[in-house]
């Protein structure tokens, strides 16, 4: 069966015998829908129906093969494949004879199917050198039967213009043997005329655009179909089809079946011959007794051919101007007219074509065919032309049409004769379908008595003038009130007015529809005569295969007996078939044609209609559906719905038919929607079939989702089990890892012990040979000669004597470590006191202030890093040096530290106003700078700390002691440019003053006592602050804010 998703999309089921409802508009719609979504095939039971895509499909790929190889009909997807797969094992493992019948219309694409078919069965069976060979030469007459035998019609670019049906013979292994090709009505009308639009057979543009300059020199040919009378005198190449690579096709497919070079070189001189015709000329004369004669216009054309013929040209001149005739014992030679010489000329023509078409067939059969002796089964595969429709219908199409009709009979015949077997076999009650069958149309053709083939045969033989009038006048008496037969004047004797029905014609209702013919040239191609003179001139040739095809031209085997007529022969080549055909098992393929314009993938409702009714695949549903819709092997069906029920699932013990009837009890479906049959279930409706799948998808989800459940729980045990596995190998590594290295640790120890105790036994042993202080003294000896040794290398080697360079040579011995460092320590002292006795005092006391700025407040003050560059001058103010500030001078008293401007903040308003400090050893002095006259004294006893903030301004606090004499103001806020030289000052002063350190703290918040009262002073670094002075903002009596920048 097809998938479940295509099984229940009813819009494109792929069986049709599953449609619910059945009706033309709904097969019609499924057959469109399937096709738009490229699904070129469907099914009708086991009857294939293929619908043309006029565009190559990537379904017939090597892989799509092995899809197919072996598989249950039903379990793919509707193919060609499918069908030749299941022909090809019933004839390999059943034992039966098989054939595959294709029919449809022209263009419909039976000739590619009968090519895919063959493809398959050659891809897969068994391989080996001989098999292969066989199997390449069944399959290499494909393309020479095509280029002599297939022509562009107006429908069709590669139509079959013959019928073929070939016997593929296998061994008991199903190995190919070989095979037998039979040949059926080649249209070799087609060789003089053909119409507008259409072309001649593929050969001969094969031959003039790939042949080369030197064969079509050989065979007296110009390049260009325009040179060609039968070619219509114009060029005709194909879009898509190359001319010239199908031939070299064709000759390596020659070489393939066993043609020798001599038999190729013949049979295209053969075909040069027969193209060369067309273009022989007749021109008109008259004889001495006035009667109208005819002679070759330019005999130029007609020694070429009797040059590749070996002939010579006046024979063949007089057969195609005149006219042996014998009357008793007379002989008379008669001249031909023009039309009468042209008339001989394209039956000669028509005739040597045909004829060497007939050879080539048989000769491929030479090379083919099973050696007698082994035991054959036999697969055939019926290629023949389609059902034809045209404007103008003549004897070609009646003989066509007429096969078509035994076709379909035989379809019908034993498309319902298998399913009544079926049902015997089964045990099923049988339900007679109604339906058309078409024997009355084959009796009315074909009746020995009184069809139109036989009162056609007795126009032809009767004395007298015979022409087509005669022979419609008798159609019309025999079948004149016939329900299949219409004529213009059976349609006046009804009173029907019918202007489709012109006079010299007949119309016979097909079962593919009503077809016109045109009785014009029936007797004529009926007869197929030809005279003779040619036959003998033909054979008058040295030319062996020309010579070879009229055998009757021998003067030594004259025969009076008329030769058959073309409708009887086809007639009895189909009875042929058609007994052929009774005596194998039916395959069917029904092409469809989807458009008349050959565009890809376009679908005509209305075409496609006609040809559903007319190939009656509505009757070929309801013959499949008139017990039952579906049925199925036990084993197959048991294994596909199993799942659905509860005893069944997931094994089922007993037997398929036990199962399958409990199954179905279980699921509860009415009992006449079943038969039980003994090997199938038969379902009678398309709707159960639908439910069986529906409940079949839900349970796969089920199951599905189950099947997850238990590939997750064990994917996570296995990687549990992985990972406790890995872990135990791991720890077990990890463990030997580490008692290798405890083995290897107390191997080293009692390496060392065992070392240390022979050591020991060793110098006890030896102790009485030696002084007791030897190893002492000797110890002490190279001790000391190291030792020396390295302090000669060191004093050689001293770094430099800067004090910022602090490298040392590295000890040369792990036991002078320690010494070298402590020499290391000592030079570096010694190199400080030999730099510090270098200093003058003022150096060494500017040094020492820098020290002690460094303790007080690195890391601590953001001004810090920047007064590391500025030397502490001490004196800012020139004081010796500026007369108005000697009575300053004079206060300092020779003990002046330190002179500068600071600002002093009034503790008001917070107003700075500018002071003179000076910094004595006993003083803290500030004084006015316009009259150099002291404001305040300070003793530095009265000093109890300062307070400065970790900004980079220069605000400090000076907090005195409330017994001071300057104490009753409150504590001084100052501003100073120099902030780290005096507090640094200021605090050596004291101490060397008063032994103390000065109480130095570094905050952004600290209490300040003024006058008033205590006053808290915020500090607040800000954008707003003077880079110079800092900005002071009373808030309240008892609080400041200073903003610093």
């Amino acid at each position: 069966m097809e998938a479940a998703a295509t099984l229940l999309d009813a819009e494109a089921v792929g069986d049709l015998v599953l449609l619910d409802p059945l009706t033309e508009e709904s097969l019609l719609r499924t057959l469109q829908e399937r096709f738009r979504r490229s699904d070129i095939y469907t099914y009708i039971g086991d009857v294939v129906i293929s619908v043309n895509p006029y565009r190559p499909l990537p379904i017939y790929t090597p892989e799509k093969v092995q899809e197919y190889h072996n598989c249950n009909f039903f379990a793919v997807k509707p193919h060609i494949y499918a069908i030749a797969d299941d022909a090809y094992r019933s004839l390999r493992d059943r034992d039966r004879d098989q054939c595959i019948l294709i029919t449809g219309e022209s263009g419909a694409g039976k000739t590619e199917a009968s090519k895919l078919v063959m493809s398959y069965v050659a891809a897969v069976c068994s391989k080996g050198e001989e098999v292969d060979k066989v199997k390449e030469q069944l399959l290499q007459s494909n393309p020479v039967l095509e280029a002599f035998g297939n022509a562009k019609t107006i429908r069709n670019d590669n139509s079959s213009r013959f019928g073929k049906y070939m016997d593929v013979e296998f061994d008991f292994k199903g190995e190919p043997l070989g095979g037998v090709i039979s040949n059926y009505l080649l249209e070799k009308s087609r060789i003089v005329r053909h119409t507008k639009g259409e072309r001649n057979f593929h050969i001969f543009y094969q031959l003039l655009a790939g042949g080369s300059a030197q064969l079509l020199q050989q065979l007296k040919l110009r390049q260009g179909s325009q040179h060609y009378g039968y070619l219509n005198r114009e060029s005709s190449s194909l879009p898509g089809m190359d001319d010239a690579a199908n031939f070299r096709d064709m000759q390596d497919a020659m070489a393939v079946i066993g043609f020798s070079p001599a038999e190729v070189t013949a049979l295209l001189e053969v075909t040069a011959v027969v193209l060369k015709l067309g273009n022989v000329e007749l021109s008109s004369c008259y004889q001495a007794s006035g009667m109208e004669a005819c002679s070759i216009a330019e005999p130029r054309e007609l020694h070429e051919i009797c040059e590749l013929i070996k002939l010579d040209p006046g024979t063949l001149e007089q057969a195609l101007c005149s006219r042996t005739v014998k009357a008793r014992d007379e002989t008379v030679l008669t001249a031909l007219s023009v039309s009468q010489g042209y008339y001989c000329r394209d039956a000669l023509a028509k005739n040597i074509y045909s004829r060497l078409f007939d050879w080539l067939v048989n000769r491929i059969n030479t090379s083919i065919q099973v050696k007698p002796g082994k035991q054959r089964k036999v697969m055939g595969v019926l290629d023949i032309y389609g059902f034809e429709i045209f404007q103008d219908n003549g004897f070609e199409q009646f003989i066509i049409n007429y096969c078509n009709e035994k076709l379909q009979q035989i379809f019908i015949l034993m498309t319902l004769k298998e399913e009544q077997e079926e049902y015997i076999r089964e045990g099923i009650q049988w339900t007679p379908v109604e339906f058309f069958d078409n024997g009355i149309i084959c009796e009315l053709i074909e009746n020995s008595k009184c069809g139109i083939l036989a009162m056609l045969d007795e126009e032809c033989l009767r004395p007298g003038v015979v022409n087509e009038d005669t022979f419609v006048t008798k159609l019309n008496q025999l079948f004149a009130t016939h329900k299949h037969y219409e004529s213009k004047e059976t349609q006046n004797a009804k009173h029907v007015t019918d202007l489709s029905l012109p006079q010299r014609c007949f119309r016979i209702h097909h079962y593919a529809g009503k077809v016109t013919y045109n009785v014009t040239g029936f007797i004529e191609k009926n007869n197929d005569l030809l005279f003779r003179d040619l036959s003998q001139a033909m054979w008058a040739a040295r030319h062996t295969l020309l010579r070879s095809l009229f055998p009757e031209g021998n003067p030594q085997k004259v025969s009076l007996k008329l030769p058959p007529t073309a409708g009887s022969q086809f007639k009895t080549s189909v009875a042929t078939l058609m007994k052929n055909l009774y005596s194998k098992n039916p395959n069917y393929i029904r092409c469809i044609k989807p458009n008349d314009t050959k565009t890809a993938m376009l679908f005509t409702p209305e075409l496609v209609l006609a040809q559903i009714r007319y190939l009656g695949l509505m009757e070929n549903v309801r013959v499949r559906r008139a017990g039952y819709a579906f049925r199925q092997l036990y084993s197959p069906f048991l294994q596909r719905y199993k799942m659905l029920g509860t005893k069944t699932w997931p094994r089922w013990a007993g037997g398929d038919r036990e199962g399958t009837e409990v199954l179905l009890s279980e699921l509860k479906f009415p009992p006449e929607e079943l038969a039980y049959g003994y090997t199938k279930i038969f379902i009678r409706s398309p709707r159960t079939l639908f439910d069986l799948e529906k409940r079949r998808q839900e349970r796969i989800g089920e199951l599905a989702t189950l099947i997850q459940k238990m590939f997750r729980g064990w994917r996570c045990r296995t990687q549990y089990q992985l990972m406790r596995k890995s872990q135990i190998i791991i720890s077990a590594w990890f463990r030997g890892h580490a008692q290798k290295n405890k083995y290897k640790q107390m191997k080293r120890s009692a390496l060392l012990l065992q070392a240390y105790a022979r050591g020991w036994k060793v110098r006890r042993t030896y102790r009485r040979y030696f002084r007791s202080g030897a190893s002492t003294r000797l110890a002490n000896f190279i001790y000391r000669r190291l030792v020396q040794k390295f302090l000669v290398g060191l004093r050689k080697n001293l770094p430099p004597m800067s004090v910022q360079d602090r490298t040392w040579p590295p000890a040369p011995y792990k036991f002078l470590a320690g010494a070298n460092q402590e020499l290391k320590n000592i030079f570096y002292h010694w190199k400080c006191k030999k730099y510090r006795d270098q200093l003058t005092p003022q150096r060494k006391a500017l040094l020492q202030a820098k020290l002690c700025a460094s303790e007080l407040f690195k890391d601590k003050k953001t001004l810090y890093s920047k007064s590391l560059q500025q030397p502490f001058q001490g004196e800012y103010l020139g004081l010796t040096q500026n007369p108005k500030y000697q009575k300053l001078h004079a206060v300092a008293k020779d003990k002046l530290v330190m002179a500068e401007t600071v600002m002093k903040v009034n503790r008001a308003n917070g107003k700075t106003v500018p002071r003179l400090l000076l910094l004595t050893a006993e003083h803290l002095v500030l004084a006015d700078p316009k009259a150099a006259q002291p404001k305040t004294v300070l003793s530095l006893s009265d000093i109890r700390g300062v307070s400065v903030t970790r900004f980079s301004d220069g605000l400090l606090a000076l907090h005195l002691k409330e017994t001071a004499a300057a104490g009753t103001k409150g504590d001084l806020l100052l501003v100073s440019s120099h902030l780290i030289e005096l507090v640094t000052r200021l605090h050596q002063t004291l101490m060397a003053a008063t032994s103390q350190a000065l109480a130095l703290h570094i905050t952004d918040q600290f209490s300040t006592r003024f006058q008033k009262g205590d006053v808290a002073v915020t500090v607040v670094e800000s954008a707003k602050g003077s880079k110079d002075v800092p900005v002071c903002k009373k808030r309240g009596s008892h609080k400041m804010e200073v903003l610093v920048h």
